[in-house]
């Protein structure tokens, strides 16, 4: 732009940042050419990224709908009441009997202010380990040092799964949470191939009388399409990012249950006292104004995800898991709990003798995005023995089950270099890079790979904006 022109803001990126509109070319083209599979990304419609980009964008509008601190809220307010509107309407909800708030900025400060709404500062939590396969933002601490904010502000108590079987020890859970006493247990994870007992999870948390608040940020697309069990059935509070599974933006959502919550011995109703509470939680408690061309493109996504093609697209999903995983075990390799039920799988690299954070580096320079991720028994989250695979984001590609075996033929290709590059390796992450770094026969060896998935993932159709 020349230095005397006026500023309007009319002008296109092309000629305001050619720097930038460069970067979101290479990252069209990177996102085109390469098999994405961490199971905690997807892609979203052209619709809910022209709704990111709309004039929501320009409007504050801190506080609750009809009630808000500044002025010229008045359609900000329908859009936010249609995006509750529709939250309820596609989880299958009666607005009687469920609440919804969907300012949240993301999962974590959604989950955050649950927290400081209901188990208050230094109260008791209980979520699954992270190296079992929680999140973060369930209670995560080491023997060391508290990780998580949530072990910061509150006192965590982890479950655990059976190292054996690969899944949840609900009767050790339910017997440590008689001891611990929590005021809220979590039934959510981040990476655990299997359905949760949700009914279990209720019995536990009568017996000590806790709320039970699910995290469904990685299956709300499957809860949404019906073809995974529903925590509503079961549960005080859900929350839930809408980037994974949901194929929307990224934000946050909290449904919480009105009415009557128990009858004591006497028959005395004890009624629900969730909403204020929460709404309060979230603002003024813990965040400002609200992004609410987020909002709106969350708005977009739930209507997308009530409709026939979008339950077709989670069957698909969870069928694409299913027959990667059978893939993988067919060439020899180790699925933690020995299957899946959902979209990701978790992939035991001990066996093979190597490491999640050696082939999450030589898949990442083959064109293939995964994250290194703990199985059951490690000891650092920073050397990780498995590789978290996902299929949400390679569906939206249009890719079905017999692809899964050329996918999984890839992966195999990655491991395979893996094992040949850390031959006479130091014992580092660090020294491992650093070989491939400098191997010029690894190098070309990893180039013929890359080569052959670009051309595989390029002939899939890619969802969003037309090509930048």
């Amino acid at each position: 732009m020349s230095g005397d022109k006026a500023f309007h803001g009319n002008d296109d990126i092309t000629e305001v940042d050619p720097e930038i509109f460069a970067l979101m070319k290479r990252e069209k083209q990177r996102q085109k050419k390469c098999l994405e599979m961490i199971a905690s990304e997807n892609f979203t419609s052209k619709a809910v990224l022209q709704a990111l980009g709309s004039s929501f964008t320009n409007k504050y509008s801190e506080g609750q709908i009809g009630q808000r601190y500044y002025g010229g809220n008045e359609v900000v307010d329908d859009m936010e009441r249609l995006t509750q509107q529709r939250a309820l309407k596609t989880f299958r909800l009666n607005p009687e009997e469920w609440g919804v708030n969907v300012q949240p900025l993301s999962g974590v400060p959604a989950n955050f202010a649950v927290y400081t709404a209901l188990v208050e500062a230094h109260g008791r939590i209980m979520g699954l380990d992270l190296p079992d396969g929680g999140h973060l933002s369930h209670g995560f601490f080491t023997a060391t040092k508290k990780i998580s904010a949530t072990s910061i502000f509150f006192e965590s108590m982890p479950y655990k799964i059976d190292p054996v079987t690969g899944l949840i020890d609900y009767d050790r859970l339910a017997e440590n949470a008689k001891l611990f006493r929590p005021k809220l247990v979590v039934a959510g994870i981040s990476c655990y191939s299997r359905n949760l007992d949700y009914k279990r999870f209720r019995e536990i948390c009568n017996d000590v009388d806790a709320y039970l608040m699910a995290d469904m940020a990685h299956i709300s697309g499957l809860v949404a399409a019906g073809v995974t069990p529903s925590p509503f059935d079961h549960c005080d509070i859900v929350t839930t990012t809408t980037h994974k599974t949901l194929r929307g933006p990224r934000s946050g959502i909290i449904f919480y249950r009105k009415g009557v919550r128990k009858v004591t011995a006497k028959g005395d109703k004890v009624m629900y006292d969730l909403e204020r509470k929460i709404n309060e939680a979230v603002f003024p408690g813990l965040q400002g104004g609200p992004h609410d061309n987020v909002i709106a493109a969350v708005g977009v996504a739930l209507k997308e995800a009530d409709t026939p093609q979008f339950k077709a697209y989670q069957q698909q999903v969870v069928l694409n898991c299913k027959a990667l995983c059978s893939a993988l075990q067919q060439r020899g390799y180790t699925i933690v709990s020995g299957g899946t039920d959902n979209h990701l799988i978790l992939l035991d690299l001990r066996p093979v003798k190597t490491e999640g954070a050696y082939v999450e580096r030589v898949l990442e320079d083959s064109g293939m995005a995964v994250n290194k991720n703990t199985c059951p028994g490690d000891k650092s989250a920073l050397r990780p023995s498995g590789l978290r695979l996902g299929t949400p984001a390679l569906t939206s590609r249009n890719l079905k089950e017999a692809d899964m075996e050329k996918v999984a033929e890839f992966l195999h290709r990655g491991i395979t270099l893996t094992l040949e590059a850390q031959v006479g390796c130091g014992p580092t992450v660090k020294d491992f890079k650093a070989k491939l770094d400098a191997d010029e026969v690894m190098k070309q060896k990893i180039d013929a790979l890359r080569a052959d998935v670009n051309t595989f993932a390029s002939s899939f159709p890619m969802p969003g904006h037309d090509e930048v």
